[in-house]
């Protein structure tokens, strides 16, 4: 998803003008980022938080060399996912993997089945054309 489907998605839910939904999608990320930016955590309960942290300075080492290098310290932008989002995340991965995969298989095996093109081989199942250099399977 970009910010046209954010604007899209924005006029048919709240039945507003093109222009009015691109003043609201880009109010809402300028707020946001105003607040990260001068250091304030913005928490928007069920969906996580943006804050920034700062990062110390440190020794690490080169993988290569196994040299010590400086590190400065800096600050980084970080994205906290509330516990809801996680959850919704993670139950949709293994079920979403599950359904595809069988559906896969079996619409594959009908195609061969039917002569129907697949869509691995690009040519019809049961006749083929006589060319010199053919592949066997």
């Amino acid at each position: 998803m970009n910010k046209v489907d954010l604007v899209r998605a924005a006029m048919e839910r709240f039945e507003m003008s093109r222009r009015d939904a691109v003043a609201l999608i880009d109010g809402v990320f300028e707020d946001i980022q105003a607040a990260v930016c001068s250091g304030e955590a913005v928490k928007i309960p069920g969906f996580g938080q943006f804050k920034v942290r700062d990062r110390a300075a440190r020794i690490a080492r080169n993988p290569a060399t196994g040299e010590p290098v400086k590190v400065p310290a800096k600050r980084v932008f970080k994205f906290l996912p509330a516990k809801a989002l996680k959850e919704m995340v993670m139950s949709r991965k293994g079920g979403a993997r599950k359904a595809a995969g069988a559906k896969g298989g079996a619409r594959k095996g009908a195609a061969k089945k039917a002569g129907r093109t697949t869509a691995a081989s690009g040519r019809k199942g049961g006749s083929k054309k006589s060319s010199g250099a053919r592949k066997r399977r």
